[in-house]
């Protein structure tokens, strides 16, 4: 076979990272191993460019992912450092008032009909935040409780779960996980050039001390850098930043004591330019400062991290991370598809970095070429559906400031109407008559649900619509309202805090290290 009718076999991911060991963990235990002629798949990897993460939230598709891979969760927790993510706590963000607070959880609200959550709420919850109201995880979260029980089986919990996790392990865990569990090829060196062969496709990329790495398939992992996707390809990069201003960030490790009590959420806390994310390990705190260097320079920040952690600015030793919120054009040109940074980066508002890396990696498997002469037809699904994704994660991060009724200027620039993208501003326009449904929200497979919208619309202080001309039947909804409460009581009763649960895990580990000697 030649040319268009040429199988796609070989498999090359350049650069490694989370982006770079995540794809070739989950291409090689997907693989079959059985057929004709199975994939191999060799991964690139500088050993001189340290991995970027300053500290991850995932959402709770790792925990499939983390299934599919083969690695169970006693093993993650352990590796990572990692601890239980149920959602996001947001301090400040609608007028900075002491009582400003609001969740995002990942446990969907009680079931109901399009409109009838937000009507129970709006005539039975009498005042009650919209979060709380709907889902008990709130209140678990308040506790600082787990969400699972250490005798439910790996990856089951009584409320919907992701993780908070140190990046850097993260991809160390699959690194090893790969090369001597799933038969990947690991290629320590740096790439110095592409070679193309005569239709434009990749043929191989060139090593500093191996020989060139032919494949078929090529995976850009390369970070920002974006060697093949933007270098080699000229792939042009769609800057989101008119949209979300923010585009610098100061980033803390801070040791926490032992016996501490383990946060069950990200927080995001909001300043007068921007916000600081909090999120808790077991042996530390990641803390950093998300800022719009139009709207606060280097040193303002800085106050006001030190502020927020309670230091002095000149000993905090913040690493200053700088970015543009965008992403490329496409994402798969020719026979090179751009995962991870390589595609793009909008702030880290929603954790969307990580679970962007995961559907991509699900797009490319659900539909993977079977020959270069059906990749084309592959590329373009998926950039048609990709480039909605990143719209509609851009849409819902703008969606945490247009409601705000903060007066600094940063927070009046959010608002500016130029500033809103045309299919929010319809959707807003409609929201004040209706709630956010499925109609809003119509493929299969949304990043964002409408319930997401209606957590952070009703957390922002957005009023819920009045009744309308159309009957809407609460009954049964407000039956389920007033079981949350019984639920959240239950389970507070019943689960232990994050610290109980992750310390006994590695109390359990040690105890297994040394009975191994």
């Amino acid at each position: 076979m030649t040319g268009v009718d040429e199988a796609v076999q070989r498999i090359v991911i350049v650069g490694g990272g989370t982006a770079g060991w995540l794809s070739a963990c989950l291409i090689a235990a997907r693989a079959d191993r059985t057929c004709d002629r199975p994939l191999s798949v060799t991964l690139i990897e500088s050993p001189d460019i340290p991995t970027i993460g300053v500290g991850e939230g995932t959402w709770p598709t790792m925990r499939r992912t983390l299934q599919q891979i083969g690695i169970s969760e006693i093993e993650f927790l352990g590796a990572c450092d990692a601890s239980f993510k149920q959602g996001s706590r947001f301090i400040g963000w609608a007028d900075g008032a002491p009582d400003d607070v609001y969740y995002h959880p990942f446990s969907p609200p009680v079931d109901g009909e399009d409109g009838a959550v937000v009507a129970a709420w709006r005539a039975h919850a009498g005042g009650q935040a919209f979060a709380a109201t709907v889902s008990p995880q709130p209140h678990i979260c308040d506790l600082r409780l787990a969400p699972r029980q250490r005798a439910m089986p790996d990856y089951a919990g009584a409320l919907n779960y992701a993780y908070h996790l140190d990046a850097a392990k993260l991809a160390a865990l699959l690194a090893r996980h790969a090369t001597e569990r799933l038969g990947v090829r690991h290629v320590r060196d740096h790439v110095t050039g592409v070679e193309a062969d005569t239709t434009g496709d990749i043929a191989a990329v060139r090593t500093r001390a191996h020989d060139a790495v032919a494949g078929d398939l090529f995976i850009d992992c390369t970070g920002r850098a974006a060697m093949l996707i933007g270098d080699h390809f000229d792939v042009a990069f769609t800057d989101r930043g008119d949209v979300l201003f923010n585009d610098r960030a100061l980033a803390v490790q801070l040791p926490v004591e032992r016996g501490s009590p383990i946060a069950a959420q990200t927080d995001a806390t909001a300043h007068a330019a921007g916000w600081i994310w909090d999120i808790g390990l077991p042996t530390r705190r990641g803390i950093g400062c998300v800022y719009s260097s139009a709207h606060m320079d280097d040193e303002a920040a800085a106050s006001v991290l030190a502020a927020y952690v309670g230091r002095d600015p000149d000993d905090l030793g913040a690493r200053k991370l700088s970015f543009r919120s965008g992403h490329r054009a496409r994402f798969w040109e020719r026979n090179c598809l751009a995962i991870g940074l390589s595609a793009g980066f909008l702030e880290p508002l929603e954790a969307s970095a990580i679970v962007l890396i995961e559907l991509s990696l699900e797009a490319l498997l659900d539909g993977f070429p079977a020959t270069r002469g059906a990749m084309q037809i592959h590329a373009e699904r998926f950039n048609t559906l990709f480039r909605y994704r990143w719209d509609r994660i851009v849409d819902f991060l703008k969606l945490h400031y247009v409601p705000s009724r903060r007066t600094e200027p940063y927070w009046q620039a959010h608002r500016d109407p130029a500033s809103i993208p045309d299919r929010l501003k319809e959707l807003l326009a409609l929201w004040q008559h209706q709630p956010p449904g499925t109609a809003d929200f119509p493929m299969r497979d949304e990043i964002f649900p409408a319930a997401s919208h209606q957590y952070v619309l009703y957390g922002m202080g957005m009023p819920a619509p009045a009744r309308g001309a159309i009957a809407i039947d609460t009954d049964p909804v407000a039956r389920g309202l007033a079981q949350v409460a019984q639920r959240g009581r239950a389970l507070a009763a019943s689960l232990p805090t994050n610290r109980a649960y992750l310390d006994a895990l590695r109390d359990l580990a040690r105890v297994g290290a040394l009975e191994s000697l």
